[in-house]
């Protein structure tokens, strides 16, 4: 584990900048755009569905996602965005892997994304561990999620520390009787609903698409194997066959 030395203008928005903060992985992904999500540990189905494409497509626009390495909405928030593009904050010491359940998702963060933490190595999760851990959270985003929550959650507290910050929070629609907290927000007008995925994420969009079309042609022209094509360009090659710019002849990209 690492010490990280280097200030984190977003964590001048907390009410105390953090004495210290450990780290594990690529620390460069603490300089891209990131948007926070969270959420109930024990969400519907939908709510877990839906976290797991907004960051999904968040992370295809070269966005970082931060959430909190729980179980429910903040591990199908880390899966959507992949390792690669996840920032999970521990309420714990960084050399400790909570919840056991998550273990094997916060090593891959660990290996390919980067893990934060505030706490000594070896210092287990305290019930007010959990809040200092929600408030780094929320300081990083540039805007905060909140895919489904109850009126006395710990995603409410969440909420109130965007609020201070003067963080966007937008939440996803539910239905009347289910996740009162979202639902209050949005009757007060406090936060905005995502009814549309993809302008939601574009909202954040780092990439610049006419650039990336254009890198992604040129390299076609070369004829690529599918794999290497799919593993440099991803969506974008998907999108290019369906919309039959590309053809693939013999395991290999041929522009049409």
């Amino acid at each position: 584990m690492d010490r990280l030395i280097e200030p984190l203008p977003a964590l001048e928005s907390m009410r105390k900048y953090p004495q210290r903060l450990y780290f594990r992985g690529r620390k460069e992904l603490l300089k891209r755009k990131m948007v926070s999500i969270v959420g109930s540990r024990r969400p519907t189905q939908y709510a877990a569905q839906a976290a797991y494409r907004i960051a999904n497509e968040l992370a295809k626009r070269g966005v970082t996602v931060v959430s909190g390495g729980a179980m429910g909405i903040d591990a199908a928030a880390h899966r959507g965005a992949g390792p690669r593009n996840s920032v999970a904050v521990l309420p714990c010491g960084i050399d400790i892997r909570y919840p056991a359940v998550n273990a094997a998702l916060l090593d891959a963060i660990a290996a390919e994304g980067v893990l934060l933490s505030q706490f000594e190595p070896g210092f287990r999760a305290a019930a007010w561990s959990f809040v200092v851990r929600n408030e780094l959270v929320v300081a990083l985003g540039s805007a905060l999620v909140v895919a489904e929550a109850e009126a006395d959650s710990g995603s409410m507290r969440s909420v109130e520390f965007a609020l201070k910050m003067g963080k966007k929070i937008y939440v996803l629609p539910h239905r009347l009787g289910e996740s009162e907290g979202t639902n209050r927000l949005l009757q007060s007008g406090k936060a905005e609903a995502i009814y549309d995925i993809d302008r939601f994420a574009e909202i954040f969009s780092e990439r610049e698409p006419a650039l990336e079309e254009d890198a992604f042609m040129r390299f076609c022209a070369a004829q690529p194997t599918y794999e290497e094509a799919l593993e440099k360009f991803g969506e974008l090659l998907f999108e290019a066959e369906l919309e039959g710019r590309i053809t693939v002849c013999n395991g290999r990209i041929l522009p049409v």
